[in-house]
């Protein structure tokens, strides 16, 4: 099959779906999807259900074009929508934002919500032989939207057996008493309100060895949630209160392109019994290609973004998030408004995705940097090795543009670079915050620190699959080369197709891309070897005539 023949199909399955529950043409509320009546820290029943083919949205054309066969949340009319600012940086777009709202302002609402699917059943449990859903007295026959082409597992008997065993929040959609099932969240993954103490140094170290201390990185091992550290010690009076948490997803044990792993910005409200699969997750990737997958990025619910059968982080690897519970919501609501800004800018590509240098961590801590809150920079691995590397690499690969990257890699700050590092150093800073062992010098730090009531750690595994077991992700080059088969022939990379953005939906106006780094040093490269080395090739030569 090529990856046309494959494209095609996981569109035709989108379609096939959605021809099952029709858009009306004005939709009905959203209030009824999520049982704690929210969506991130945003109200549900502010949002409608849509695809990105709604004429009437107010969000921007690029924003819906990647959705348009996709089921959505669009905000309702008269809530604010977030903007955008033409003719400058992301980060320099949310700085400025953030310069005119303080923390506490109105919420804005993002272009749209990612929800996948338009129907919702909680408390849900399976049938011993996985062919029904049943809650309480209600009951559908059972089935899963199928498997994109060029997705490599899938949902098997595993999945169910593991699945069978709990209550689940499944999000699909149901016709003539059938649930096709999208997302299967399992409801006691939550935050545990009893979840027992268990202090760590503020550091990254003392982070890393939290998210390393299960074999495979937690990736079979059952879910957990420990308390890091709380203002009250025993007063777990958590319900409806605010979250800001960061997650880390780790190193998939198929694909030699992951072992990274993957970096978001979570927000939302504590559910009853601790329910967190309503909180949003802020997926920055690629938009220029295709997911194998099915993944494009979007604020995603929670449930959705781990648990969606095709995208979901929790069937390729585990995930660890830390996760702070605040007494305020306007940290939380103030850092959202800020990142929906910044989907605007990567929608209409003012903000272009860069595995090296505007990854998932890139973007998210330059938003948290924007916004005032300062994460510790790590620096770059080593600047004067990839200056000296990067003839070799050019020649080595027979490849300018893969010499340029390997520079680039090697001369990024690392907390921007590896989504571990970005982890490790967030999550240091924010015990550093809780001890009172770090000042928070500017008005967001203050708040977030002023705020924190308690800190939980949590690990969630990977849901069994017909996919190889994951692992934590990688934290430094050095690790990443000794994971990886030396030989290029035996590392498992996925294809994939791109996906051209359509000139018609380019804004006159934007800033030309910057020239990377690995650019300009080829170019010192060049110069060198066209007029330095010749020079240094005659001043050795006077230098023995001499003699």
């Amino acid at each position: 099959m090529t990856a046309i023949d494959a494209e095609s199909g996981k569109i035709d399955a989108c379609l096939t779906a959605l021809a099952h529950h029709p858009v009306v043409t004005t939709p009905p509320p959203l209030h009824s999807v999520p049982a704690d009546g929210l969506l991130g820290p945003y109200l549900a029943d502010d949002f409608v259900i849509s695809t990105g083919r709604d004429g009437k949205s107010a969000a921007i054309p690029q924003a819906l074009w990647y959705f348009e066969d996709e089921v959505i949340a669009i905000a309702k009319a008269g809530r604010t929508l977030a903007g955008f600012t033409p003719g400058v940086t992301a980060q320099e777009d949310v700085r400025a934002w953030a310069a005119k709202h303080a923390p506490g302002a109105p919420l804005e609402y993002p272009p749209l919500v990612w929800i996948a699917a338009p129907d919702v059943i909680h408390g849900a449990r399976l049938s011993g032989d996985a062919s029904r859903v049943a809650v309480g007295s209600d009951t559908w026959a059972f089935d899963v939207v199928p498997k994109i082409p060029l997705n490599r597992s899938y949902y098997d008997a595993s999945s169910a057996a593991f699945l069978a065993a709990r209550t689940m929040t499944v999000r699909g959609t149901a016709h003539d008493g059938r649930f096709v099932a999208r997302t299967l969240w399992p409801e006691d993954f939550r935050v545990d309100p009893s979840a027992p103490p268990r202090h760590i140094a503020a550091t990254p170290r003392a982070i890393r060895r939290l998210v390393r201390e299960e074999p495979l990185g937690g990736a079979q091992s059952a879910f957990s949630a420990s308390t890091l550290w709380e203002r009250t010690p025993g007063a777990r009076n958590w319900r409806d209160k605010a979250v800001l948490a960061i997650m880390l997803n780790g190193a998939q044990g198929d694909d030699d392109e992951a072992h990274g792993g993957h970096f978001a910005i979570v927000t939302g409200r504590v559910g009853g019994d601790g329910a967190m699969g309503s909180w949003l997750a802020n997926n920055f990737y690629t938009l220029d290609a295709y997911s194998e997958k099915g993944i494009v990025a979007a604020p995603t619910p929670l449930d959705g973004y781990l648990a969606d059968l095709n995208s979901g982080q929790a069937w390729y690897r585990p995930s660890y998030l830390l996760v702070a519970i605040l007494a305020s919501d306007r940290v939380a609501t103030y850092a959202q408004s800020a990142l929906a800004r910044v989907y605007n800018q990567l929608y209409r590509h003012q903000l272009a995705y860069q595995h090296a240098t505007m990854n998932c961590a890139s973007i998210s801590v330059d938003a948290l940097r924007a916004l005032g809150w300062k994460v510790p920079a790590r620096g770059p691995t080593s600047s004067l090795l990839a200056a000296i590397s990067l003839p070799y690499f050019a020649v080595q690969e027979r490849s300018l543009d893969k010499a340029v990257q390997t520079y680039d890699y090697l001369t990024e700050d690392r907390t921007r670079l590896f989504p571990a590092a970005a982890f490790e150093d967030c999550g240091a800073d924010l015990l550093r915050m809780a001890h009172a062992r770090r000042r928070p010098r500017h008005a967001f730090e203050q708040m977030l620190a002023k705020d924190l009531d308690a800190l939980v750690f949590l690990r969630v595994p990977q849901i069994p699959s017909s996919r190889a077991w994951g692992d934590y992700p990688i934290v430094t080059a050095w690790e990443y080369t000794a994971r990886i088969p030396s030989d290029p022939e035996a590392q498992q990379i996925v294809p994939v197709p791109p996906r051209p953005f359509p000139k018609r939906l380019r804004d006159p106006g934007l800033l030309p891309p910057a020239r990377r780094r690995g650019e300009r040093a080829l170019a010192v490269w060049a110069v060198l070897s066209v007029v330095g080395i010749p020079w240094l090739l005659w001043r050795w030569w006077r230098m023995r005539h001499r003699h």
